[in-house]
């Protein structure tokens, strides 16, 4: 694997000079493709020992590649034509994937066993782990990483974070729940276990805070086996006062706690937010 890297890596520091059809860069480059799409290999993972988000630039920089490389194309499915420069996922039974008609997936994204695609949509560098449930008209953008059971619910926004090659990308990890309307975006981050309150707005500029304590716990990045919404802090400035959007911890689950809905709903109306 170091090989293809490398010649990756290459290949992208002259980028500049390539064009479409060229032969020898497109090979290498599929072959490259091909790894995220079969899940050999993928973008970006946590690496447990740090508890911090590692990317695969050249695998990143092979996406580039990608498009600088695909000639436009048109493709008719039935009533329907699209222009585009990449093909879409294919043989779903196979792989032990349900696809709901209107869902799609772009060549170059990885669906596990199990994965559950209501009408929705995942990119190119995505990947979506086992029993995960993308759910109606949910996104899952570029490079973004799902975990194992996660359910993202309906209207799901998660951020694609493709250039630059080194930049961190969403990571939503195993048996988590995000819900309805909710934005992840800009390489954010939510911990194993954790909830989302439907509409919550997560970036890494976004403070999450300790409802009990008050204090600030991170920026961008909701911890593991707790319960979180969307807020507000007042802040003074020059012009006025102003309310900022914050992401407030409501309270801690079990570890391996399941997310019980109406055991939620409870948690949620405990604190009056309305569900």
């Amino acid at each position: 694997m170091g090989s293809l890297a490398a010649s990756i890596s290459e290949l992208f520091a002259n980028a500049s000079s390539l064009s479409a059809g060229d032969a020898e860069a497109t090979s290498l480059v599929y072959e490259a493709i091909e790894l995220l799409d079969s899940g050999v290999e993928r973008v970006a993972f946590v690496d447990e020992a740090t508890d911090t988000v590692k990317v695969n630039e050249w695998l990143k920089q092979a996406i580039l590649l990608l498009f600088r490389l695909q000639g436009m194309e048109t493709m008719t499915v039935g009533p329907f034509e699209f222009a585009d420069k990449l093909p879409l996922k294919h043989d779903y039974q196979a792989q032990g994937v349900r696809v709901v008609p209107g869902a799609s997936a772009r060549w170059g994204s990885f669906l596990a066993p199990g994965v559950i695609m209501m009408p929705s949509y995942v990119n190119i560098g995505a990947r979506v782990g086992e029993r995960s449930m993308v759910d109606t008209w949910a996104t899952v953008g570029s490079c973004a990483q799902i975990g194992a059971d996660v359910h993202l619910a309906g209207g799901v926004g998660i951020g694609g974070v493709l250039e630059p090659p080194n930049a961190v990308p969403v990571v939503i990890e195993d048996e988590a729940f995000i819900g309805s309307r909710c934005m992840v975006v800009e390489g954010a981050r939510v911990g194993r276990g954790a909830v989302l309150g439907a509409g919550t707005i997560l970036n890494p500029s976004i403070p999450v805070i300790d409802a009990q304590t008050g204090q600030e716990i991170s920026r961008g990045h909701v911890p593991p086996w707790s319960v979180a919404v969307g807020a507000s802090r007042r802040r003074e400035f020059a012009g006025g006062e102003f309310f900022l959007p914050c992401v407030l911890v409501l309270e801690y689950l079990t570890e391996g706690q399941r997310h019980d809905k109406v055991a939620l709903n409870d948690v949620l109306r405990g604190h009056g937010i309305a569900t």
